[in-house]
Order: structure tokens, then sequence, then C-alpha cells
């Protein structure tokens, strides 16, 4: 099988190449973002792997199809992306992978909240210029706060173990609640309750119909003053105009995204020597209590080779008409 990769960096050829000496599959690599403009360069490829923001629309699945794709491989969780009707009509199986490592992504939300609190990356830079006073850099104590987490899958339920062990009372919110959580003395309660009691709110939960823009005027307005709100899942939970609002008026206290509604214009690529256009990046940056990260949460050595290894015996099965042994990694 040849399987063409788009928007591909250095590290993902590194942990590709070294799962794919147990498959034999023959991989082509691409930098570029997939999308119309860059298909010419499939030829005869059996599977195309792609990322979250490559362009994975009707037009572009029909091309593929023509082209004698017969798999996608989203080396994600995410898959809004993705035109699943199409793909269903034109008989283009999909897969994706549903669980890479949750631990690094929670691990990463809770590393947020900490460096917003401390300000330990103003610390350091201070103490870099031999500045070591502490104005500036009060934080609060964790323990005993109230900590909401919107969504309890398997990254939210490791967040919400994590941010027990700080001795925080955690709330919950799902349409399917975890009893192993609750086992745990975390306590599943409405939306409104989590977004009114909650001093931090995590999100957790993936982009659908029902949750775009979940983190919108009228929730803000619902939460407590000087709330913290972190966001490692999709840029499109939250409706950045109604969150830059929240931070002007002092509501906000503290935004934490590792993700953006427009990100795919802006994150994994070195824009150091460019001007970038977006103002709305530039006003979330310019505000001291915000921090971003670039899609990075999910950024650690036993996730990338968790996600090299599940795309790749994913296109297996497939191939092999194979049962999954995870069906959640199966869209079409």
């Amino acid at each position: 099988m040849k399987i063409t990769f788009f928007s591909t960096k250095p590290y993902d050829k590194e942990f590709f190449d070294k799962v794919n000496q147990d498959f034999k599959f023959e991989l082509e690599y691409f930098e570029t973002h997939l999308g119309p403009h860059i298909l010419n360069v499939i030829v005869h490829s059996d599977a195309v792997c792609a990322f979250v923001n490559d362009t994975l629309n009707a037009e572009v699945l029909e091309s593929l199809s023509k082209k004698g794709v017969k798999y996608i491989a989203l080396r994600c969780a995410g898959f809004n992306n993705v035109d699943l009707e199409a793909a269903k009509r034109l008989g283009i199986r999909v897969s994706r992978v549903p669980a890479y490592s949750p631990e690094a992504v929670a691990e990463h939300a809770m590393a947020m909240i900490l460096t917003l609190n401390r300000k330990t990356h103003k610390a350091y830079n201070r103490v870099r210029e031999q500045n070591f006073s502490l104005n500036g850099l009060m934080g609060f104590n964790l323990y005993q706060k109230t900590i909401g987490v919107i969504g309890t899958g398997n990254i939210g339920t490791a967040f919400a173990k994590i941010a027990k062990g700080f001795g925080a009372k955690i709330l919950a919110y799902d349409i399917t609640e975890n009893q192993e959580l609750k086992d745990l003395g975390i306590e599943y309660v409405p939306m409104d309750k989590l977004l009114s009691d909650s001093d931090i709110i995590s999100l957790h939960c993936p982009l659908m119909d029902s949750t775009h823009h979940l983190i919108d005027k009228e929730s803000i307005s619902k939460m407590k003053e000087n709330v913290m709100i972190i966001n490692t899942s999709r840029g499109g939970l939250i409706d950045t105009k109604a969150v830059i609002d929240g931070l002007k008026s002092k509501h906000i206290g503290y935004l934490g995204i590792d993700v953006y509604e427009q990100e795919e214009k802006l994150f994994f690529r070195d824009l150091s020597h460019t001007i970038i256009e977006d103002d709305t990046i530039q006003r979330l940056m310019s505000f001291p209590n915000v921090l971003v990260t670039a899609h990075q949460a999910f950024f650690t050595e036993e996730a990338l080779h968790q996600i090299a290894t599940s795309t790749l015996t994913s296109l297996s099965n497939f191939e092999a008409n194979n049962e999954f042994e995870n069906p959640n990694a199966v869209l079409v």
C-alpha cells in the first residue's frame, strides 16, 4: 500500500518511518496541508494520511476518489474537517486515532493552569534579566478551588484525576457520566451549575454543531468573576470575540488556549519573520493574562509513537478487511 502524508513535519517522518518497519508500507511525505491546490501530487496512492487542519471536504474527497484513493487515515482524534457523508457516498473508508495518550493533553492543560496561575513564564524571563522581584507574580492555591471539566472522555477523565490530586473540588459535565469518576467523588452537575460554580473551567469535548461556540457571551455571563478558561480541545468551542470582550471587562481573569478557531493559517509554522494579519490572535496575545500554545498538547514521545502505530494499524486492517480492535477508530 502507498500512503501519501500531508502537513508533515520532521517528527512525523521520524516516528512513522520507525513504526513502518513492521508494516512495510510505501510512505510519501508532503509538508504542505491537504487541499484542492495540492491534489496533483497524489499519484498511485491507496491512502492519504491527514492531520487536524487538512481540508477533506466533498470537493477534495471526490478528487481523491477519482485518483483511486480508497482510505483516509486521520492521525488525530478530531474529524470535524472531514465530510463523512461524502466519504461514505464515494466508498472511501475513514479512520482516526481516538486515543493516543490522553495523559499528554491532560498534563498540558494542567501545565497551562499552573503557568497562568503562578506566572512561571514571566518569572523565568525576569530572572534571566536579573530581576528577582516578586511584584505582580502572585497566584492562588489550587487546593480546595472548584475546577469544572466539560467532557469526560479519555482526556477529560485523565485531567479530572490530575486536578483531583491537587485537592481541588471537581465538577463534571457530559452527556454520558463516567462511573469511575463518580466513584472517585467527582460530581456531575448541569452545565449552568458548572459554569456558575467553577473557578477554573477546562474544555475536553469534541467540536460538533452542538458544541460550536460552547463558550460564548451567554455562557461567560454565567461564570464567576475572574474565572480561568482552558481549551486544549478544538478552537471552535470558543467564540473568540466573546472571550476578548470577557477579558476586556475583567470577567475572565485568565485564558489558556492550545487551539484557535483560525489556527490552520498559523499553527505548525514558523512565522517569526512575517507579519501576522490575523488581528484577533494578535489581540489575544496582547493580554498579559492570556497564554497561547500552538496545538502542542499532544506533543510527547509516547503520543507520537501511539499515533503512528494506531494509524498504520488502521490502514493495515482496512487493506486486509480485518475487524478493528477499537471500533471508535472507524468513522466510515
